[in-house]
């Protein structure tokens, strides 16, 4: 049996790990990745290269998710988190070790491009399997906190890995981060992955799967079995998420390389205003499960994607050349992102059945990423390039009316 302590940890650092190195690489390519991997080019056209292999993450996660979520399915969400924390720990401790363009041209980010899949692929079967650790061990009415500590991962991990980075860049001239010194957080997950996997041993399988084992109800192919019975819950599930995914990456990669690149504020205070967002992030997740155990999940998501839309008008007017001002858009968006992001786990794996909720799950979570958030650093730039920054605002507001309509659309009581 589970302890509750065993089981949301178990949930928590996972999840902490898998978007320490899903997060370190995107820090990465704003600072360090367009120089070593993509010279040659202006320096606008090796950042838009840089987020295109940041993007390959995205279409691998659904890959992901269909192979561990069958395995999820079929043998147990245990040793399926393992096999992810794994594939997502090697490709990013490779990383670490990658040749640059200098030393074997093309080659690099080719070899680049093939690790960030890997990390796509591994954290594609990492989160619906960390939601269901919880959320299927969870006492009755405590689905809501107990589904929101993997998601508390994310903030921890954005936390850890743009902390890292702000400590190299004050200890560790220029010119020796873009030598080495850019690698030694991409190494460090080699530790993670230690104590990831101490933790994740330590656990036995979900009552709930446990007794889909006993009754015989798993099926032979569970990807199958979704696109059959499943199809509304998998689409609709996939654009209740879109606001959410578009949201935090304008706030973090697509800021990032904003503050830096066009009103030129220092790496280190962009950082550290990153490091902000972390915090306030992470403080809003748990406030959103004990909000929503009050008055539920659904209406909890409404009020906060309705907030999300009247947020994205602020974009002109917070994100200017005015540190002030862009703390004020980074903590009121990065509070509207704890909000929903807190209460998106249990929202996208409601639907679902035992049976098949770990492939739907990480299903949707993932389609999602594709929709909302593969592409979203590179649309947030261009568009704040081409048209100004109000369209970026259009662009958010437009993706949270999507999820509104989505919200409405699907069952109550599921979402």
């Amino acid at each position: 049996m589970n302890s509750p302590a065993r089981v949301l940890g178990a949930s928590l650092v996972g999840t902490t790990i898998e978007f320490f190195d899903f997060y370190v690489y995107a820090t990465a390519a704003v600072l360090v990745f367009p120089a070593l991997f993509f010279p040659g080019s202006d320096p606008m056209t090796a950042l838009l290269a840089s987020f295109a292999t940041f993007s390959i993450a995205f279409f691998a996660r659904p890959l992901g998710a269909v192979v561990f979520g069958h395995f999820g399915d079929r043998i147990g969400r245990k040793a399926t988190l393992v096999a992810a924390l794994l594939t997502m720990g090697i490709s990013t401790v490779i990383i670490g070790f990658l040749p640059t363009y200098e030393s074997i041209g093309v080659i690099a980010p080719l070899l680049l491009a093939l690790c960030r899949f890997g990390q796509g692929f591994g954290l594609g079967g990492e989160w619906g399997g960390a939601v269901l650790i919880a959320t299927e061990n969870a006492p009755e009415g405590k689905k809501n906190w107990y589904g929101m500590f993997p998601q508390l991962g994310a903030p921890v991990g954005l936390f850890l890995s743009s902390g890292m980075f702000w400590l190299l860049l004050q200890f560790m001239p220029q010119e020796a981060l873009l030598s080495w010194g850019w690698r030694i957080p991409f190494l460090a997950s080699s530790v993670l992955i230690v104590i990831g996997l101490w933790v994740r041993l330590s656990l036995t399988e979900t009552p709930d799967f446990q007794k889909a084992i006993d009754k015989h109800e798993r099926v032979a192919v569970p990807v199958v079995e979704l696109f059959r019975n499943h199809k509304i819950s998998l689409f609709l599930g996939t654009f209740v998420a879109l606001a959410t995914f578009v949201l935090f990456y304008i706030g973090t990669a697509y800021l990032l390389s904003y503050n830096v690149k066009v009103i030129q504020i220092p790496f280190t205070d962009a950082l550290a205003i990153q490091i902000w967002g972390a915090v306030v992030f992470g403080i809003f997740i748990p406030v959103a499960g004990l909000v929503a155990e009050r008055l539920g999940r659904r209406n909890v998501l409404i009020a906060t994607t309705l907030g999300i839309a009247a947020f994205s008008f602020l974009v002109p007017v917070l994100m200017v050349a005015d540190e002030l001002r862009i703390l004020g858009f980074v903590t009121l968006g990065m509070a509207l992102m704890g909000m929903t992001y807190g209460l998106i786990g249990n929202a996208l794996a409601a639907p679902f059945p035992t049976q098949v909720r770990y492939s739907g799950s990480s299903l949707t979570f993932n389609f999602a990423g594709i929709v909302g958030a593969s592409l979203a650093p590179y649309i947030a730039t261009w568009l704040q390039s081409t048209y100004g920054l109000a369209y970026v605002g259009y662009y958010l507001c437009a993706a949270a009316i999507i999820t509104l309509a989505c919200i409405f659309a699907s069952a109550r009581g599921k979402v």
